[in-house]
């Protein structure tokens, strides 16, 4: 892959790049209403995995490993997810946080390893950069 797709230099930006480190913060209105907690996630295809391993002939510890494993199907509906959020509890929000179902604080997701990713790839950019223009 060229690096110049990922690492535009300011010489060849344009309006057709399709990548950018501009970050806009996403404000989200909550609404008025505090869904159910039992609308944040789907769990239909979790639980037919489940079910299907428990009634399996194999080992227990393979079941355990396999249901843990099964969980990652899960589907979390984040707008509802940030509507519950909104209408909870101090100590339920900062769990909430915790879980980095919400990210309310950039400075806390980044000390908690939320943001890793974002940070090596802005590294990885300002380095590229700075080659670029030492060229």
């Amino acid at each position: 892959m060229n690096n110049n797709m990922l690492f535009p230099d300011s010489k060849k930006d344009n309006l057709d790049d399709k990548y950018t480190l501009k970050i806009d913060r996403l404000i989200y209105e909550p609404k008025n209403n505090k869904p159910h907690i039992s609308q944040l996630v789907d769990q239909s295809k979790t639980n037919k995995l489940i079910k299907k391993i428990k009634e399996s002939s194999i080992r227990e510890e393979e079941k355990l490993f396999l249901i843990e494993a099964a969980k990652r199907h899960n589907v979390f509906d984040y707008s509802k997810i940030a509507d519950y959020y909104a209408h909870s509890s101090k100590e339920m929000q900062e769990l909430m946080e915790d879980s980095a179902l919400v990210i309310i604080d950039f400075k806390k997701a980044i000390e908690q390893g939320y943001v890793n990713l974002s940070k090596n790839i802005a590294d990885a950019y300002k380095k590229e950069k700075d080659i670029s223009n030492e060229k």
